[in-house]
Protein backbone atom coordinates (compact mmCIF):
# COMPACT_ATOMS: atom_id res chain seq x y z
CA UNK A 1 0.00 0.00 0.00
CA UNK A 2 1.14 3.50 -0.73
CA UNK A 3 -0.69 6.19 1.65
CA UNK A 4 1.53 9.89 1.69
CA UNK A 5 1.05 13.33 1.77
CA UNK A 6 0.73 15.50 -0.90
CA UNK A 7 3.48 17.64 0.36
CA UNK A 8 5.75 14.67 0.36
CA UNK A 9 5.50 14.39 -3.52
CA UNK A 10 7.78 16.22 -5.51
CA UNK A 11 6.78 19.25 -7.09
CA UNK A 12 7.14 19.94 -11.32
CA UNK A 13 6.62 23.45 -12.40
CA UNK A 14 8.54 22.86 -15.91
CA UNK A 15 5.28 22.34 -18.10
CA UNK A 16 5.55 23.54 -21.78
CA UNK A 17 3.66 26.86 -22.62
CA UNK A 18 2.10 26.43 -19.35
CA UNK A 19 2.18 30.01 -16.77
CA UNK A 20 2.19 29.41 -13.03
CA UNK A 21 1.44 25.54 -13.43
CA UNK A 22 2.29 23.04 -10.42
CA UNK A 23 2.06 19.23 -11.32
CA UNK A 24 2.85 16.56 -8.40
CA UNK A 25 2.18 12.78 -9.46
CA UNK A 26 0.49 11.14 -6.93
CA UNK A 27 0.25 7.68 -8.16
CA UNK A 28 2.14 7.07 -10.84
CA UNK A 29 4.31 4.66 -12.81
CA UNK A 30 7.17 5.11 -10.03
CA UNK A 31 4.46 3.84 -7.64
CA UNK A 32 4.04 0.12 -9.75
CA UNK A 33 0.42 1.62 -11.01
CA UNK A 34 -0.46 -0.58 -13.89
CA UNK A 35 -3.65 1.11 -15.11
CA UNK A 36 -4.47 4.49 -13.91
CA UNK A 37 -2.13 7.43 -12.80
CA UNK A 38 -3.35 10.49 -10.50
CA UNK A 39 -1.70 13.94 -10.84
CA UNK A 40 -2.55 17.32 -8.32
CA UNK A 41 -2.18 20.19 -10.34
CA UNK A 42 -2.23 23.67 -8.94
CA UNK A 43 -2.61 26.68 -11.01
CA UNK A 44 -2.03 30.29 -10.11
CA UNK A 45 -4.40 33.18 -10.59
CA UNK A 46 -4.36 34.17 -13.99
CA UNK A 47 -2.22 30.76 -14.86
CA UNK A 48 -2.91 28.27 -17.59
CA UNK A 49 -2.40 25.09 -18.66
CA UNK A 50 -1.36 24.63 -21.82
CA UNK A 51 -3.85 24.41 -24.87
CA UNK A 52 -3.02 20.57 -25.82
CA UNK A 53 -4.29 17.47 -27.04
CA UNK A 54 -3.51 13.39 -26.61
CA UNK A 55 -4.43 10.36 -27.55
CA UNK A 56 -5.97 9.26 -24.32
CA UNK A 57 -9.25 10.19 -22.13
CA UNK A 58 -8.51 11.89 -18.82
CA UNK A 59 -10.83 13.26 -16.03
CA UNK A 60 -10.30 16.28 -13.68
CA UNK A 61 -12.03 17.08 -10.85
CA UNK A 62 -11.94 20.33 -9.09
CA UNK A 63 -10.90 20.89 -5.27
CA UNK A 64 -10.85 24.89 -4.83
CA UNK A 65 -10.72 27.41 -6.93
CA UNK A 66 -12.60 29.00 -9.67
CA UNK A 67 -11.55 28.92 -13.78
CA UNK A 68 -12.62 27.84 -16.80
CA UNK A 69 -11.86 24.80 -18.94
CA UNK A 70 -11.95 25.06 -23.07
CA UNK A 71 -12.61 21.11 -24.76
CA UNK A 72 -12.78 21.41 -28.34
CA UNK A 73 -15.32 24.68 -29.17
CA UNK A 74 -16.83 24.25 -25.72
CA UNK A 75 -16.18 26.12 -22.23
CA UNK A 76 -16.86 25.52 -19.15
CA UNK A 77 -16.19 27.73 -15.36
CA UNK A 78 -14.96 25.42 -13.50
CA UNK A 79 -15.41 25.77 -9.61
CA UNK A 80 -15.29 23.21 -6.93
CA UNK A 81 -16.74 20.46 -6.31
CA UNK A 82 -16.92 20.15 -10.74
CA UNK A 83 -15.88 16.98 -12.58
CA UNK A 84 -15.09 17.24 -16.18
CA UNK A 85 -14.43 14.39 -18.79
CA UNK A 86 -12.01 15.19 -22.02
CA UNK A 87 -12.27 13.03 -24.67
CA UNK A 88 -8.99 11.37 -26.49
CA UNK A 89 -7.66 13.75 -29.04
CA UNK A 90 -10.08 16.62 -28.14
CA UNK A 91 -7.99 20.67 -27.59
CA UNK A 92 -8.04 21.59 -24.29
CA UNK A 93 -7.38 23.61 -21.58
CA UNK A 94 -7.94 25.23 -18.07
CA UNK A 95 -7.52 28.97 -16.95
CA UNK A 96 -7.49 30.54 -13.49
CA UNK A 97 -10.03 33.52 -12.35
CA UNK A 98 -8.51 35.63 -9.48
CA UNK A 99 -8.04 32.66 -7.38
CA UNK A 100 -5.97 29.76 -7.37
CA UNK A 101 -6.94 26.52 -8.55
CA UNK A 102 -6.49 23.47 -7.45
CA UNK A 103 -7.45 19.85 -9.43
CA UNK A 104 -6.78 15.99 -9.57
CA UNK A 105 -6.25 14.37 -12.98
CA UNK A 106 -6.47 11.12 -13.86
CA UNK A 107 -5.20 9.70 -16.78
CA UNK A 108 -4.35 5.75 -18.13
CA UNK A 109 -1.13 4.89 -17.51
CA UNK A 110 0.24 5.19 -20.70
CA UNK A 111 1.99 8.90 -20.43
CA UNK A 112 5.00 8.97 -18.20
CA UNK A 113 3.67 10.63 -15.40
Amino acid sequence: MIARHILDVKESTDLEDAQGVSKRVLIGKNEGAPTFYMRHFHISPHGFSPLHSHPWEHEVYIISGKGSILVGDEEAELKEGVAVFIPPNTPHQIKAGEDDIELLCCIPAIEEA
